[in-house]
């Protein structure tokens, strides 16, 4: 019987890339359904009752829901290929711990970034990007991936970040390149493998998105 497997999800959404991109590296097939989250489906509200977000997969009919446990369930499911998180305890602890302090900081600081037209609250938010950034820097120190010699659990998460880093310096005038070098080096790494490349949307057309949402809601 040939597996079922649907992706809900939301094309901007740099939570849903990241099980994009491990469905990718795992060669598994999908169907790729895109939400309105503005009048979310039937399905979505069905399979995710408590929050009712993307991204949600549906494996052979049953939910799984939240970004981070999706690409871990995939790991446990699709074993054949591409292990994703460590195999030490220690390690794979640890990556998890980063995960949530990617999706803590770097999303909020992003977030006042390109929610906020000016001001004290986007300064802090382009200082939260850069400092959670030079940090992820110290952390991979001199490997190629975060995941050590290939594409790992972190890697994969934070990844789907870099196609709103264009967005972040676009509307915050700054450069991620200038302030973390060595971050920019690890994203051309990444574009490298095909997985991962075709997982993504252009970080412009992300950029134009923000930009529309900004002007619709009277903030840019």
């Amino acid at each position: 019987m040939a597996e079922e497997v649907k992706l809900l999800d939301f094309w901007p959404s740099m939570f849903g890339m990241r099980v994009r991109v491990a469905l990718a590296l795992k060669g598994v097939p999908y169907e790729y359904v895109d939400e309105d989250l503005r009048n979310k489906s039937p399905l979505l509200l069905e399979m995710n009752p408590i929050h009712k977000k993307i991204p949600v997969l549906i494996h052979n009919g049953k939910p799984i829901c939240e970004s981070s446990i999706i690409v871990q369930y995939i790991d446990e499911f699709w074993n054949h290929k591409a292990p994703l998180l460590p195999s030490d305890p220690y390690e794979r602890a640890q990556a998890r711990f980063w995960v949530n302090i990617i999706d803590k900081k770097l999303f909020d600081g992003g977030r006042k970034i390109y929610w906020t037209s000016k001001g004290e609250e986007q300064e802090e938010g382009k200082k939260e990007v850069i400092g959670i950034l030079k940090q992820l820097e110290e952390l991979i120190g001199e490997k190629p991936y975060f995941g050590g010699e290939c594409l790992g659990f972190l890697d994969i998460v934070l990844i789907g970040y870099y196609t709103w880093f264009y967005a972040y310096e676009a509307i915050g005038n700054f450069s991620i390149e200038a302030e973390c070098p060595k971050i920019m080096d690890w994203v051309k790494k990444c574009l490298q493998n095909e997985s991962v490349s075709k997982s993504l949307p252009e970080p412009k057309k992300v950029c134009e998105f923000v930009l529309q949402m900004k002007k619709k809601y009277g903030l840019g």
